[in-house]
């Protein structure tokens, strides 16, 4: 197996790292209720997701 010559410098290893950044989650509109809601989730609010009502809520209307 290949092993390293030499000691990787904490310089060069803080450089390497300094590009993991956490990212903010992608929030839309839902398109039924207009509230804010993940991409790609069921809207927590009328429960509905591409369209179609998958979670049945009390106050749909």
């Amino acid at each position: 197996m290949a092993n390293p010559k030499n000691r990787t410098s904490r310089t060069r290893k803080r450089l390497r790292r300094s590009n993991y950044k956490t990212t903010a989650p992608t929030v839309g509109a839902c398109p039924q209720c207009h509230e804010p809601k993940l991409a790609h989730i069921v809207c927590g609010n009328c429960g509905f997701y591409n369209g179609r009502e998958i979670i049945a809520k009390a106050n749909n209307a």
